[in-house]
């Protein structure tokens, strides 16, 4: 399969020959595994390796394309916004803050070192990554509306990996609601493959949202490395379909007392979508708390898969986790694979874990029937109703609104 990579790391710009030397060691150690499979326990649902060769004839990191693109912002709906194009910052607007408040630069790549699991796409991501960006909210400052990462890919993306890093840092007492919304106009396949690395101080809070805006027939890896300080707050909400592959990886740990994480997912996947939620949430600290909801509704051929880890270590007492995955499996040829875990070295906890699967309920279908609503419609509105439950969560009504939009087109499979 190595003939089938053209990574070529001397035509980065701007790169130390020290850089250089680093990258292509970190290219080396990729080409010693290659891209992920089943034989790897992260990975043991998922071949990806066997899903790219089947794919991809040639993939390079060599990206050949003019971007001469009009930004398409949401309407009807004000926020601050940074907008990546094909993985490179394009342009930000912090319109509506106090801008000395908030610093928001290109990503530096001499700050790429983050402690993260032996993960062939985690070294690839180090020889390859060349942007992305660096956003810090100041001590004291809640953004008075939200912030929109906007994800944009080009339609003359082609068998191309896509490489960036991220930096968030929000500083003590501070709070913001970010949104992740991804656009593919590609007609073609590529890889995008991220690192981010987020930092919360003591008090402060994250809402991160996570949105998908068009179907995309590509293939995305995201990993996530979090950590908590004292009293701070990070919740999560992921509402993606329609996607040829799709892997979040969690790494959260909540370091300091009362620091509190939360994951909520809503998954409605067709087709031959794959959608891969892996969490670890590592409880180092007394008085922590962490939940974790995941649904997900499979049909056609699709492909679920959840692996929720959370491990506590000995000095943290009184800790409170949660996890679950819920799954409607409407179609004999999808699959749902859950792997829940805890690993408890403290003995003064409440841990508990949970994995249930099956189809939508016949006598629920037969009772809206009886009053005038179609087969179909009816599958419909108990499908919303199973991923809907989250939404009561979100506290900001705009954000809400179109989460319960995307939601509902999801569900109607546009």
């Amino acid at each position: 399969m190595i003939e089938n990579y053209n990574f070529n790391i001397d035509k980065i710009p701007n790169l130390s020959q020290e850089e250089k030397s680093i990258r292509k060691k970190n290219l080396d150690i990729f080409f010693q595994s290659g891209f992920p499979n089943k034989k790897l326990e992260d990975w043991k649902f998922t071949d990806l390796n066997s899903l790219i060769s089947k794919n991809f004839q040639k993939l390079t990191n060599i990206e050949k394309f003019n971007i001469d693109k009009k930004l398409e912002l949401l309407n009807n709906f004000q926020h601050n916004y940074v907008y990546l194009i094909n993985g490179k910052m394009n342009s930000y607007n912090f319109n509506y803050e106090e801008k000395n408040k908030i610093i928001i630069d290109n990503f530096n790549n001499s700050n790429r070192n983050v402690n993260k699991p032996l993960n062939s796409l985690n070294f690839l991501n180090d020889a390859l990554a060349i942007d992305g960006f660096y956003l810090e909210i100041k001590e004291n400052y809640k953004l008075k509306k939200p912030l929109i990462i906007y994800n944009f890919f080009s339609n003359n993306l082609k068998d191309v990996i896509i490489s960036n890093k991220n930096s968030i840092k929000i500083n003590k007492g501070s709070s913001v609601d970010l949104i992740e919304y991804s656009l593919d106009d590609s007609n073609n396949c590529f890889i995008k493959n991220t690192n981010e690395q987020i930092n919360l101080d003591e008090g402060s809070n994250l809402n991160y949202f996570v949105l998908q805006g068009s179907k995309s027939n590509n293939f995305f890896y995201k990993y996530i490395k979090s950590k908590l300080k004292k009293n701070s707050n990070f919740n999560n909400y992921i509402l993606t379909s329609g996607l040829k592959f799709n892997k979040i990886e969690f790494d959260i740990e909540l370091n300091d007392d009362n620091s509190n994480c939360e994951i909520y997912s809503a998954l409605s996947l067709t087709e031959n979508a794959h959608q891969e939620i892996k969490t670890l949430i590592a409880h180092n600290s007394p008085y922590c708390r962490s939940y974790q909801v995941i649904k997900s509704v499979l049909n056609d051929q699709s492909k679920g898969v959840y692996q929720g880890k959370i491990y506590v270590k000995n000095q943290a007492q009184k800790t409170n986790a949660y996890q679950l995955s819920k799954t409607l499996i409407l179609n004999d040829k999808s699959e749902f694979n859950a792997k829940p875990e805890l690993e408890i070295y403290a003995d003064d906890v409440k841990c508990s874990h949970g994995s249930t699967s099956g189809s939508i309920d016949e006598n629920s279908i037969y009772y809206l029937m009886t009053r005038g609503i179609s087969e179909i419609d009816a599958k419909k509105l108990l499908i919303k109703g199973f991923l809907a439950d989250f939404l009561e969560k979100v506290k900001n009504q705009e954000i809400k609104m179109l989460f319960e939009e995307n939601l509902e087109r999801q569900v109607n499979g546009s």
